[in-house]
């Protein structure tokens, strides 16, 4: 996986949390430091955390499923990313929480980092270096994190629904590549 391929998953991956940290900014109105850095920890750790796990079981249980590994990284990564783009087409509104506290935070990172397992999972198949790899997702989600919480305080919840799709559009694109690489239809 070369390092523009990496980092379109991890701006993709990060795209869930990212939106998270926008309605946070937006929930806290004027932000201090410490409000854009305690999202970007949890957020940051948490997606470098996930895909390790991920990749863990994948590495596991390779052997019994290496041939049909580009089709799984395939569904994954597109239904991960269909899911986003669902759940920024919906037209519910959030209900947006300034706390930071760990019983706020905990489950939110958990949340925004599950598709970071699936995809942990995919990089097993994939033979990824994952300590790299999930090293550069976590400082990537940490830094967009950091900006979604003063972009939301300055911008407001308009960017979230387009940091949704934009995020689902990166992981369907990349889950075809990988199937058309392993088919022979493309060569990058």
């Amino acid at each position: 996986m070369s390092i523009l391929e990496l980092f379109l998953v991890a701006v993709g991956l990060s795209m869930d949390a990212f939106a998270v940290a926008v309605c946070k900014g937006l929930a806290a109105g004027k932000v201090k430091f410490r409000h854009m850095l305690i999202p970007g920890a949890w957020f940051g750790v948490f997606q470098a955390l996930m895909p390790l796990l991920g990749y863990a079981l994948g590495a596991r249980f390779e052997k019994y499923i290496v041939s049909v590994d580009h089709w799984i990284a395939f569904v994954l990564l597109a239904g991960i990313g269909a899911n986003m783009l669902r759940e920024a087409l919906r037209d519910e509104p959030g209900e947006e929480d300034a706390s930071l506290k760990a019983k706020v935070m905990l489950p939110l990172a958990l949340a925004t980092s599950i598709d970071a397992l699936a995809v942990g999972v995919t990089f097993a198949f994939l033979q990824v270096r994952i300590v790299p790899a999930v090293s550069f997702i976590g400082v990537v989600t940490f830094l967009l994190s950091m900006a979604g919480v003063k972009i939301g305080s300055i911008f407001g919840a308009r960017w979230r629904k387009g940091a949704q799709i934009a995020g689902g559009v990166i992981l369907i694109l990349l889950g075809v590549k990988i199937l058309l690489e392993h088919l022979g239809v493309i060569n990058f």
